[in-house]
């Protein structure tokens, strides 16, 4: 008996597919067998060597919230007429049972809540949101943010114009802030650093201030910075880390993977193995940004912004009362995230080139002793293969006490036909929770939901996403910088904390407020600009129907190159620190163990694409050469800035982000300038 056929048929019928199977589908030769799970294909002639018949054996199955299906040869059935018969299947499944892309409905919340109108198309997920404290208002934030992502997705060339070029102040005219941050997740971070650096500061929240629906995880090591800056006292961290596990796994499916892309676990003891308490976070750093002066408006939304030679004029709604509210700054700091209209209108058709829509919870309890061991979490996993044109990965992080986070997630290329759905995703995540770790749902301690659109951008170059503008300036997701394969928003802002407070430190000092210098303030990594390829290799195309276990073998040949290579291997390139070398040694060591990833590849890229990535991996070579021949600099430019920076801003501040370029670029950060940052702060 062999495998001569594996295609997974994207519905969450299963049994339909099976009765199609079995009434609807005609064979058109040989004799047709009912089974409970598909159909056997006899052939007349009995093979010769035994009294099996010659059959073909078609079945069907469910997993992940789809169906799969096999096809087994028995014997030696007719090659021609075999064949034939596989192509024609292969065919008209796809014709019964396409791809389908769901919107979620339009609905009026005047007329009947949210659980009211959501229950037909995604009753799971209505049922487990009611058992979650302010389930309702969570419900509405998921809705609300998906048809946001939509609206951005299908209309990339004529986005909402927030942005307005004016020029209707005064000279005389004196804004009230020197800074006015929007969005209060990643945002109220650095606007605390940048309060306790002497300016002042405004930030606005669409939300009640210090609720969030996301959890972040990162390394001892990475929160240092937070330390560095000032920020944070040691204890203070402490106050905010929910636990620390001792190790994390990195596991794809590998059960119908060809033997040469199975891989062994990659284990990351100091990769993201410390789990941190959100909310306490943002709330600490609410309290220092308001110690240092700064201001908070919560539940106010962004409505536009003109933008004035000395000036920019924010306009904002406060939603409880639908009160206009206005204020003036030198800056404006775009911190929205994927729900950005500026970076949607800055980046028109490329604002965001890939995302990862992200669902999951928080559990606080009612899994079986032996379930989980909350001294590991669990990275990057699958338990099965493509689903419904979706690779689906898992996380899995405890959190203080009982609490267990989980994420699902997929790698996804933006598509005005498919923008990507949480609504779809959480249906999917209260479905096969169960067949990831088991579980009664109905016994669960749900404590709050975990969503999001987690953006990644497919670098050219260092300068080609737009991230400034006059007086405006793109942080975290809005900026979508990170690395496109990690995806890591929070750990990218942390590590890049020190360079963007330091640049934008010397642009206000300076008043270099233009486009053209904030453009340059940028959390940019060469060293990471190369990753989209490989993130391109986990991400199905719409309307591409390919393997199954494609992305599984891509995800385990890279990923166990990893596990056998030396710790820090892996701890670099996760962490963003991969050098040239590395990366390369890496690639070929992936290509030699599986010389079809080159042919596999192909399946997810163009050709344009192929050349677009040489141009960043010679780059990368380049100036990584450049780096190594101008080890000085970083410590040059300190040593000349008492005297070049107050005679010539324009020059230090270029050849500030020139330093900048050549060590944290490539992922060697320098030592955080806590002289020239703490001035201000003592």
């Amino acid at each position: 008996m062999k495998e001569i056929l594996y295609l997974e048929v994207p519905t969450p019928q299963t049994q339909e597919v099976c009765t199609w199977l079995q009434q609807n589908f005609q064979a058109e030769m040989g004799e047709k067998i009912i089974t409970p799970d598909g159909f056997r294909l006899r052939f007349s002639q009995l093979n010769q060597n035994t009294t099996e018949w010659n059959e073909l054996s078609i079945f069907v199955w469910s997993v992940q919230r789809t169906t799969y299906l096999k096809v087994f040869r028995v014997g030696q059935p007719p090659k021609t007429q075999e064949k034939l018969f596989l192509k024609r299947l292969e065919t008209e499944l796809r014709i019964a049972f396409p791809y389908q892309y769901s919107e979620p409905p339009e609905i009026n919340l005047s007329e009947k809540s949210i659980f009211e109108a959501l229950e037909k198309d995604y009753p799971l997920t209505v049922k487990y949101f009611k058992k979650m404290p302010n389930g309702e208002f969570d419900l509405k934030r998921v809705y609300w943010w998906e048809k946001r992502w939509r609206e951005g997705v299908k209309n990339p060339q004529t986005p909402k114009q927030v942005i307005f070029k004016t020029d209707t102040s005064k000279p005389s005219d004196s804004p009230q802030y020197d800074l006015i941050y929007i969005g209060g997740a990643l945002g109220v971070i650095h606007a605390a650093v940048m309060a306790r650096l002497g300016y002042k500061v405004l930030l606005i929240e669409r939300l009640p201030f210090g609720r969030m629906n996301r959890e972040w995880n990162i390394s001892r090591s990475e929160l240092k910075s937070l330390i560095d800056l000032g920020l944070f006292t040691p204890t203070e961290i402490e106050s905010f880390i929910a636990r620390e596990y001792k190790d994390g796994f990195h596991k794809f499916f590998d059960a119908y993977n060809p033997e040469f892309a199975k891989s062994q676990v990659l284990h990351t003891p100091t990769v993201l193995n410390v789990a941190l308490n959100a909310e306490i976070l943002l709330k600490l750093s609410g309290e220092k940004l308001k110690q240092a002066g700064g201001e908070i408006w919560d539940e106010t939304e962004f409505l536009k912004a003109d933008i004035n030679p000395n000036l920019v004029n924010i306009k904002s709604l406060y939603l409880p009362t639908q009160t206009e509210r206005t204020a003036t700054a030198r800056l404006l700091v775009d911190a929205m995230g994927t729900a950005s209209p500026i970076a949607w209108q800055l980046n028109g058709g490329r604002a965001f080139d890939s995302v990862c829509p992200t669902v999951g919870a928080v559990i606080d309890g009612g899994f079986e002793p032996g379930v989980w061991d909350a001294t590991y979490g669990d990275v990057l996993n699958t338990h099965g293969d493509i689903s419904r044109g979706r690779q689906l990965i898992w996380e899995l992080f405890p959190g203080s006490g009982n609490e267990l986070t989980f994420y699902l997630f997929h790698y996804h290329q933006v598509n005005p036909k498919n923008p990507g759905s949480l609504l779809e995703m959480y249906e999917d995540f209260f479905t096969i929770l169960p067949e990831y770790r088991r579980c009664d749902l109905d016994k669960l301690v749900w404590k709050k939901p975990t969503f999001g659109y987690i953006p990644g951008h497919f670098s050219n170059g260092s300068s080609d996403r737009k991230v400034g503008f006059d007086r405006l300036i793109l942080i975290g997701d809005a900026a979508s910088l990170q690395s496109p394969l990690v995806f890591t928003g929070f750990g990218s802002l942390v590590r890049n904390l020190s360079r963007l407070t330091d640049l934008l430190n010397t642009a206000l000092k300076h008043n270099l407020l233009t486009a053209h210098w904030l453009d340059k303030i940028r959390a940019y990594q060469t060293n990471i600009s190369v990753t989209w390829l490989f993130s391109k290799g986990m991400m199905v195309p719409t309307g591409k129907y390919l393997p199954p276990a494609k992305i599984n073998s891509i995800l385990n040949t890279f990923f166990g190159v990893l596990a056998i290579a030396p710790q820090d291997i892996a701890e670099t390139f996760i962490k963003d620190r991969t050098t040239w070398w590395i990366f390369t040694k890496l690639a070929l060591k992936a290509a030699r163990i599986n010389p079809l990833l080159l042919v596999w590849i192909l399946d997810f890229i163009t050709l344009g694409e192929v050349l677009r990535w040489t141009k960043n991996f010679i780059l990368f070579m380049a100036l990584s050469v450049v780096s190594f021949l101008f080890g000085w600099l970083p410590n040059f430019t300190r040593q000349i800035q008492p005297w070049l920076e107050p005679r010539y801003p324009k020059l230090w501040m270029w050849l500030l982000t020139t330093s900048y370029a050549l060590t944290d670029g490539l992922g060697k950060p320098q030592t955080p300038p806590l002289k020239a940052l703490k001035l201000k702060m003592s």
